[in-house]
């Protein structure tokens, strides 16, 4: 098992890791719209939210060589199912056509007030 912590991503809010790596996959933790540069959530969209949580995914998995076609399952929590369109739209836009596994479920509450919060496992090949 390896820890992950990719410096180009936000930095945890907690006691966990950006992604645990273990056998060929790649366990990503969740990620909101933190802008790394600054560690606050900028945007107030979530357009805008969901852009940055997928570039935060993204420079995890860049991190340990992989890119968003090894994805093979996500999971979305969005804070009202509201953004659900919204939020698919980016999505969609982000994966190119490739179409892993994915949950998407409306919660009570993110950290940080966010309105989208994503994580991922992704295979090395």
């Amino acid at each position: 098992m390896k820890i992950v912590n990719s410096a180009n991503a936000p930095k945890a809010l907690g006691p966990y890791c950006s992604a645990i790596r273990t056998g060929n996959l790649l366990f990503c933790s969740g990620q909101t719209g933190i802008d790394p540069l600054t560690n606050k959530i900028e945007s107030t969209t979530v357009e805008g939210q969901t852009k940055q949580v997928l570039e935060n995914l993204k420079a995890v998995l860049t991190s340990e060589g992989l890119s968003v076609s090894n994805v093979v399952k996500c999971n979305v929590y969005l804070s009202d199912m509201q953004h659900f369109e919204t939020m698919n739209g980016v999505y969609g836009e982000f994966f190119e056509g490739h179409t892993p596994a994915r949950t998407t479920v409306a919660v009570a509450g993110l950290p940080l007030n966010a309105l989208v919060e994503i994580e991922c496992i992704a295979e090395f090949k």
